[in-house]
């Protein structure tokens, strides 16, 4: 038997959770399905959102369920594997169950993948970092190291100086003759040490960051290394629809509109489903102006049914 809900939302992070709590106040019948794979987990804390500041992001999610279900919003731990639009849409999850809604928020954010280098995976969130604004601020004044992963990771180099005077940037697989010359005199005006050579992988001791280990056995004494993860958005929903994707530095993103409105009609896209730098604070009000959107958008297209206007 397919369950009908007025809007489901798939994604329970900040976003999906935050347009599910409007949704909910709005009573209107809501669905969340969360796969329970927060982009932010390996983080112990979340900096930057007020009054949240320093909370940890499992703490966070585990308050924004407790306070959707006070409104009747029902959640369900499960995955949607395939939607399909007809007068509402159809979203197939992976345990089997079907549900249908008037209308969609797609909220699945998207996957970090790191460079492959030895103690990488394994530190990121310690003290391996990818955010200055996430982070910064608790690593300051510390010997950072920023490890490249294409010639746009000199921006990351140059913007973490703002936090630390002992920056070194090591290029890893980038060549130095892929910098621009006026990068190359940025980095040097920051302060910024240029190392050349690829990273064999990183020194730890007493489950700390020590160093930076080159593959010709030299080590950089460093105590946090920033580097930029590839951003691997999770568009497949809106692909089965047919959104219109735009392609961007870090990946494919759909259009939207001011409110996440997707170019295809009653399907909205929130949080970093629809952008890569959308920070907790940015996805929890992109989710909030988007369930607002839909609330009015769903009573006046219901009042104008009625009126026959």
């Amino acid at each position: 038997m397919t369950e009908t809900y007025e809007v489901i939302v798939v994604g329970g992070g900040a976003a999906g959770l935050s347009a599910a709590l409007v949704l909910g106040r709005a009573r209107r019948r809501t669905l969340v399905v969360d796969a329970g794979e927060p982009r932010n987990a390996p983080a112990a804390h979340m900096q930057g959102y007020l009054a949240r500041d320093g909370m940890s992001p499992a703490e966070f999610l585990a308050v924004g369920r407790e306070e959707i279900a006070r409104y009747g919003v029902e959640l369900v731990r499960d995955t949607a594997v395939d939607v399909t639009r007809g007068e509402d849409f159809a979203v197939e999850l992976a345990s089997g169950r079907s549900v249908r809604a008037r209308r969609l928020v797609v909220a699945t954010g998207l996957k970090d993948e790191l460079p492959d280098v030895a103690g990488v995976a394994e530190r990121f969130g310690k003290d391996v970092l990818h955010c200055p604004y996430c982070h910064g601020w608790e690593v300051r004044d510390q010997a950072f190291g920023v490890l490249a992963a294409t010639a746009l990771s000199v921006h990351q180099a140059l913007m973490v100086s703002q936090w630390s005077k002992d920056v070194t940037f090591f290029l890893h697989e980038v060549a130095e003759s892929d910098l621009a010359d006026d990068d190359l005199r940025r980095l040097a005006a920051a302060g910024v040490h240029v190392v050349p050579g690829e990273v064999a992988g990183l020194v730890i001791e007493d489950d700390r960051l020590t160093g930076v280990r080159l593959a010709d056995g030299t080590v950089h004494t460093r105590e946090v290394v920033f580097t930029a993860p590839r951003a691997v958005p999770q568009t497949d929903l809106l692909v089965r629809l047919g959104a219109e994707l735009t392609e961007t530095p870090f990946g494919a993103y759909p259009v939207v509109d001011g409110t996440g409105l997707t170019t295809v009609p009653g399907v909205w896209a929130v949080g970093n489903a629809m952008g890569f730098a959308e920070q907790v604070v940015n996805a929890a009000a992109g989710g909030y102006r988007a369930g607002a959107t839909i609330n009015g958008e769903m009573l006046m297209s219901d009042i104008d049914a009625a009126a026959g206007v």
